[in-house]
């Protein structure tokens, strides 16, 4: 027989037992805090205390086993102070602003906090607009998004709004319009870099091939879309497909010496466009990039 041998434990890996140990002191740690009223709670309604116990967490199985996220360019965002991270919007439903908040946090050496921008609906829905607040998130206006960024907050705006999350499968990855501009407006005066980022992976979570119209006004949705699984296998069609992510973050676009163009309509769309063709370039680099869909 061969000679058995004890292989030696290394003394810095991690033991199960004692990361069970640190994660039940931390969850008593945060329901003492809860308790006794020890968090704080900013103007806007954000509980930074609540998002990384509570919020965040469900999230990160879907970022890391389901999606495969990979982050590239975490380094251009700034440690501290504002900026504005500007991405495209696909997939049909949203998931593609969540898996950005989770790759900032986890993922940037500084852990920051993304305050994102939403569409009206989002802060119209009940329960969803008490959560969205929790986590830091606030109405797509340009006053919140330049109160924001002036007062050092990294902000997430996705300017194609319901008509890219709600494009046909067979537009995918074709930047819509990105309106008027006044992301670029907010930054200009704050004076803070805008961070062109491109998303690939979320137009495949669920293939938007039709929209069932009737029905989305019923609702009063923007859409009501049919995807290969949805509304075919009913709650099981709520699934997104495993698709592979990217998330690029792309040189920033500075605008520190730009400021006294906000009020100029043309400079800040010729920005806006300028902000827009860098992430569809990256975009369709990165599609050759990837070696898998799935």
């Amino acid at each position: 027989m061969p000679d058995a041998r004890i292989i030696p434990l290394d003394p810095s890996a991690p033991r199960p037992r004692q990361e069970s140990a640190d994660k039940e002191e931390g969850f008593l740690d945060f329901l003492r805090r809860r308790l006794t009223g020890d968090y704080t709670v900013d103007d806007f309604g954000f509980d930074p205390d609540l998002t990384d116990h509570v919020l965040l967490p469900p999230l990160r199985p879907l970022y890391e086993r389901w999606f495969r996220v990979e982050v590239r360019g975490a380094e251009q965002v700034p440690s501290q102070g504002g900026a504005l991270i500007v991405a495209n919007h696909s997939g049909t439903i949203a998931l593609d602003a969540l898996m950005t908040q989770i790759a900032l946090h986890d993922h940037h050496p500084a852990q920051r906090h993304l305050r994102m921008l939403g569409a009206d609906l989002v802060f119209q829905t009940p329960f969803l607009s008490a959560l969205a607040r929790k986590a830091g998130h606030t109405l797509a206006c340009m006053p919140d998004a330049e109160r924001l960024l002036s007062s050092g907050e990294l902000v997430g705006v996705w300017p194609e709004g319901f008509k890219g999350i709600g494009k046909p499968f067979s537009e995918r990855y074709k930047l819509q319009r990105f309106g008027r501009g006044g992301f670029v407006s907010a930054a200009l005066r704050a004076r803070v870099p805008i961070i062109p980022t491109a998303i690939v992976g979320a137009e495949e979570t669920y293939p938007k091939l039709g929209n069932i119209a009737p029905l989305a006004r019923l609702l009063g949705l923007p859409y009501f879309p049919m995807t290969p699984t949805f509304p075919w296998l009913g709650p099981l069609g709520m699934i997104p497909l495993p698709s592979r992510w990217i998330i690029e973050f792309g040189e920033p676009v500075h605008t520190e010496d730009l400021a006294e163009e906000a009020e100029d309509p043309m400079a800040v769309l010729e920005l806006t466009d300028t902000v827009r063709e860098r992430i569809q370039q990256s975009l369709y680099r990165l599609l050759v990039q990837r070696e898998s869909t799935f």
